[in-house]
């Protein structure tokens, strides 16, 4: 397969605005949007509340980047479930009986403590000005983002989303309730970029 760069296709591509919430690294170069930093037309506002992550992400990026440790979402009192593995935990409990059902993927997800916190609306946040793209990957909290983010979604074209079919969260929205809610914004469901499977 031939490789080309994004600029050979729009050699005048504008700088894309970026807000990425559960913006946890799996390494420089993993982000969704990475042919974008690769040409250096990307300016990114990312939202990860583990403190140690945040920092770690400020590290690896500081070229147009900034990270805030705030959990988005509603704008009201929540609480956070802390699992064994920080990626994995989530505003909505483990569904331990089902995770239980699938190879390794319970042991990824072990409650270990749950802490009050205090949410914050997109739309509430100062520093984002304009917004092209969002990409939200939150354990199962996507729905409770997009409520406080009302202005925040009309002045994006795009929304990347993790969505679930089961409820590996309990109470957690499904895809059918994620699409529901984009829908009423304005958007469309255009493609699955890939899934995770369990056996």
């Amino acid at each position: 397969m031939h490789q080309f760069s994004l600029t050979q296709v729009i050699p005048n591509i504008p700088t894309v605005n970026i807000v990425d919430i559960g913006a946890m690294s799996l390494g420089a170069g993993t982000e969704s949007y990475a042919p974008l930093l690769r040409v250096d037309k990307a300016k990114v506002i990312g939202f990860e509340p583990n403190q140690e992550e945040c920092e770690r992400l400020r590290g690896l990026h500081s070229r147009n980047h900034e990270f805030y440790p705030y959990f988005i979402g509603d704008g009201g009192a929540a609480t956070y479930h802390e699992t064994n593995h920080t990626m994995t935990g989530s505003l909505y409990p483990p569904n331990t009986k089902l995770l239980q059902k699938f190879q390794s993927l319970h042991e990824l997800t072990v409650l270990q403590n749950r802490h009050p916190v205090e949410t914050r609306r997109l739309d509430d946040i100062e520093e984002i000005a304009d917004v092209d793209y969002i990409k939200i990957d939150v354990q199962g909290a996507e729905v409770d983002v997009f409520r406080g983010a009302t202005k925040t979604l009309a002045k994006a074209a795009l929304i990347q989303t993790e969505v679930e079919f089961v409820e590996m969260y309990e109470g957690q929205p499904l895809f059918a309730d994620v699409d529901r809610v984009l829908r009423g914004a304005g958007f469309q469901f255009h493609t699955f970029e890939g899934f995770g499977k369990r056996c």
